[in-house]
């Protein structure tokens, strides 16, 4: 049996394990399986590998999506530029890193926000997703701002963020894990009120549906979508690696 799973500090919020599960159902695929593994830190991935040796594959969470880095064998190219990894092959004992959150962002992201509607961007968070959708940002030449609790080179605060300033930038994405289940009363610090039917808004969060910040949104006739279609096609690429 071929044994895959996720690993990351809190899974509760996961749909990854339903969604392996019910795609090896779906495609008669019997000789695998898709575990969650909570670990305290980062530095517990050697022990996990060695006490499930029938692991061949993991997808990475929150908050490991860098730490992980300096315990793998190898990077991908892309994961090294990128400087994040989502993505673990393990094969012959040695383990290799990837990052599929860039596809599965940069091709969601593509159906989401028309070409002819592509402004400016503000990403919201510097962690690991942020890494990745900064990357398919550069890929699609969407220019963008970062946003952080610091201000910064090249880089914004939330109390930078004014209702003139938002007029600037018609995607706002969220990398942050605020709003997600279940301290769904959160949300990130933005001028709610100036928000257009001209906006779009993109939640990397995806339980619950629909998160406080998109609801916001929402509500001022904003365009919104969730991290579902990217969890999607994230998983589907990292599938497709495992199996190579």
């Amino acid at each position: 049996m071929r044994k895959f799973g996720l690993i990351g500090k809190k899974l509760g919020h996961s749909f990854s394990k339903k969604y392996f599960t019910e795609k090896f159902l779906r495609e008669g695929v019997t000789d695998a399986a898709y575990e969650l593994y909570e670990l305290s830190s980062a530095a517990e991935l050697p022990q996990l590998l060695s006490q499930e040796p029938e692991l061949v594959g993991l997808n990475v969470t929150v908050p490991y999506k860098e730490q992980v880095i300096p315990l793998l064998d190898e990077l991908d190219e892309a994961a090294a530029k990128i400087g994040a990894v989502n993505t673990i092959k393990i094969s012959g004992g040695r383990t290799k890193g990837y990052n599929t959150d860039y596809i599965g962002f940069r091709d969601s992201l593509e159906a989401f926000y028309p070409e002819q509607e592509r402004g400016q961007a503000l990403v919201l968070g510097t962690g690991g997703a942020a890494k990745a959708v900064w990357a398919a940002l550069d890929a699609l030449q969407i220019p963008y701002k970062r946003v952080s609790r610091q201000a910064g080179e090249e880089q914004l605060s939330y109390a930078q963020l004014t209702p003139e300033l938002l007029q600037k930038y018609n995607l706002i994405i969220n990398t942050t894990p605020l709003g997600m289940y279940p301290q769904v009363q959160e949300a990130p610090e933005l001028p709610y009120e100036s928000i257009t039917s001209r906006h779009y808004f993109y939640d990397l969060v995806y339980n619950p549906e629909q998160t406080l910040f998109l609801q916001h949104a929402a509500g001022k006739g904003a365009k919104v979508l969730n991290g579902l279609p990217m969890l999607y096609l994230q998983a589907e690429a990292a599938w497709n690696i495992w199996n190579l």
